[in-house]
């Protein structure tokens, strides 16, 4: 017991010592790289959902669901029913998102490999359809979402960049901190059991579907919550959101991570960013390639991910 409190509070301390350190640097930063440490944190928080379900053993390619889903519900929320708070409406996103993914979680459970994947994936691919063809959300187009506030105070326009910055910096802090307790908790640690052997953790009493659909369910509130900050920053939403090709990118950056850390998943997402933006800067018809070989490169050389590079190292000093 005494171990697992030194663990929460290292845990905090450090996560507190990050997020100071990225709020106070992001006052210097210039808006472009301001908007793109908010885009790969908020994204980074869908692939953390992704990150906590590859700890049980599967994989989910539908977290365009629950990212679209996160972002739809922010929007209407600020335009249908006027709440503008940041904060809240990130949180409604998260909790609608969770909300959607629950009849479906139990069901999903049930299934491993391929076709857990699959079917995720077609839950997403079923959204998609419905959000191109409902004007009532704006069909292919999408719909802008305004400006949001923040404890009931409008940032300026020369702030509003950095406020989305800083909600999305604190929520993802807070996120990332919570996750690293719950992998180092006693429910995270059956998923990984799970993972390696689910017969041995059903003869211990526990249920594999039960921790599964649990943890379905909290990647899709992470998810939503993500959505909805990616939304606040880009003024925006449409059913693209929830196409294949974006729930791919988060596959990518949760297989670039690994399943051991928690800032891996963070820094995955904005090493994708990073190679993304640059990539389609200077290579415009090959940029996908160069993601390709980046990623290649990666799970030739870290197969376990790039957390893999601290994790070891982590769990020698807790055993030293």
């Amino acid at each position: 017991m005494s171990f697992y409190r030194s663990s929460t509070s290292r845990t905090f301390a450090a996560g507190l010592f990050i997020m100071l350190v990225l709020l106070l640097a992001g006052t210097a930063m210039p808006r472009w790289l301001n908007f793109l440490i908010t885009m790969a944190a908020a994204n980074g928080l869908v692939s953390l959902g992704i990150v906590l379900l590859m700890r049980s053993g599967v994989v989910s390619f539908g977290q365009g669901l629950v990212f679209a889903v996160g972002g739809y519900a922010a929007a209407l929320a600020f335009g249908q029913w006027g709440i503008t708070d940041a904060v809240l409406l990130a949180l409604g996103g998260g909790v609608i998102a969770a909300l959607v993914a629950l009849p479906f979680a139990w069901l999903i459970a049930r299934y491993r490999g391929i076709f857990f994947a699959m079917l995720s994936l077609a839950l997403s691919m079923v959204l998609y359809g419905l959000l191109m063809k409902s004007q009532a959300m704006g069909g292919s187009d999408g719909f802008n979402m305004g400006r949001p506030t923040l404890f009931g105070l409008r940032p300026a326009d020369s702030w509003s960049a950095y406020a989305n910055f800083a909600v999305t910096i604190v929520l993802t802090a807070i996120v990332g901190m919570a996750a690293r307790v719950y992998f180092d908790s006693t429910h995270g640690l059956v998923a990984l059991a799970a993972r390696d052997n689910e017969i041995r953790v059903e003869y211990l009493g526990s249920s594999v579907q039960g921790l599964i659909a649990t943890n379905f369910v909290i990647a899709a509130f992470v998810g939503g919550l993500g959505g909805a900050l990616a939304v606040m920053a880009l003024g925006h939403v449409e059913p693209e959101f929830s196409y294949w090709t974006r729930s791919g990118d988060f596959v990518f950056v949760a297989i670039l991570a690994g399943h051991h850390s928690v800032l891996a998943a963070l820094i995955a997402s904005t090493v994708l960013e990073v190679v993304r933006s640059f990539s389609s800067a200077y290579f415009p018809n090959t940029w996908q390639l160069v993601l390709g070989v980046f990623l290649l490169a990666v799970i030739r050389f870290l197969p376990r991910g790039i957390g893999s590079l601290w994790e070891a190292r982590r769990q020698r000093g807790e055993q030293a």
